[in-house]
């Protein structure tokens, strides 16, 4: 039930902002874009990095689509261990799920605002943990204000799935209602940032939580209790129907970036997991052509 509302309000939401941001433009402002993002995450749970090839369409300079199909390369930890023994580390690799992205911008004096609403298609392998065989829903709301050279930001969603960021790609993919939060700022020039942030993700009701990083010997579905050793339940069961503590989340992170004009983007960074117990270095190489 939930899940249905959700959905709606968001089929809601894209009829009004195309119905507001579709006739207001010059044609100018039109015009398609390439962009893609090759990123990583390394921690105890292993090496996890993502290709996101992007193909995107500027109405104007407030409303724009984009669509893609992330691939996933997953190094399993050499560490993890089951039970009885120790599981050898392992290669996996494979299409996540298409998206469809609806990115609303409107900036003024005062705060600058952007909307991002992204549907994904169940088209990853569930059983490499790249698709919980669901479609999933992320809206995601950001409000920032730039102070000379620095910008303090915030960021705010709801969705039923709990989505990778640019400085964590989760070992696993889930379903079930989550709220995410995050607040921080940036600072430097054009050229060069750095940045720092808190995070947080509290979940609602039952979560599937499907592992990318625990190999799939059996697929059985298990049920999680909700104890303080079943935080990462990613690591020892494929599949898992957990309580909502099992999804929450809650952490910062910190960064730096090279900006080469408005095309051509590199950060590296470290994100500390306060649940999850998990210090995670990441990076990212980013880059956009087109309008």
């Amino acid at each position: 039930m939930r899940e249905r509302r959700l959905r709606r309000f968001c089929a809601v939401l894209i009829f009004i902002i195309v119905g507001f941001t579709l006739p207001v433009r010059a044609e100018d402002d039109r015009g398609w874009t390439f962009s893609g993002r090759f990123q990583g995450s390394s921690n105890s749970s292993g090496l996890i990095t993502k290709l996101d090839p992007t193909l995107g369409y500027s109405f104007n300079r407030h409303f724009q689509m984009s669509a893609g199909l992330p691939v996933y390369f997953v190094n399993e930890s050499s560490t993890l261990t089951t039970s009885t023994t120790t599981t050898s580390p392992g290669f996996v690799k494979g299409m996540g799920n298409a998206y469809l992205g609806f990115q609303l911008a409107a900036d003024n004096p005062a705060v600058n605002y952007a909307s991002n609403l992204v549907f994904t298609a169940p088209t990853g392998d569930k059983d490499k943990g790249f698709s919980t065989g669901r479609m999933t829903v992320d809206w995601n709301n950001s409000f920032s204000h730039n102070f000379s050279s620095v910008t303090p930001f915030a960021n705010v969603g709801v969705a039923n799935t709990i989505s990778d960021t640019s400085f964590f790609v989760r070992p696993f993919s889930s379903l079930g209602l989550v709220g995410h939060f995050e607040g921080g700022a940036t600072a430097g020039s054009r050229l060069v940032r750095v940045g720092a942030s808190a995070y947080g993700v509290q979940a609602s009701g039952e979560q599937r939580i499907i592992s990318k990083v625990k190999q799939r010997d059996l697929r059985v579905t298990q049920t999680a209790s909700p104890s303080p050793s079943s935080k990462r339940v990613f690591e020892t069961s494929s599949e898992i129907l957990a309580p909502a503590d099992a999804a929450n989340d809650h952490g910062f992170s910190t960064w730096f970036a090279i900006h080469h004009g408005s095309n051509v983007d590199f950060q590296v960074g470290y994100s500390r997991s306060v649940s999850y117990d998990l210090n995670t270095v990441f990076f990212g190489v980013a880059f956009r052509t087109g309008k």
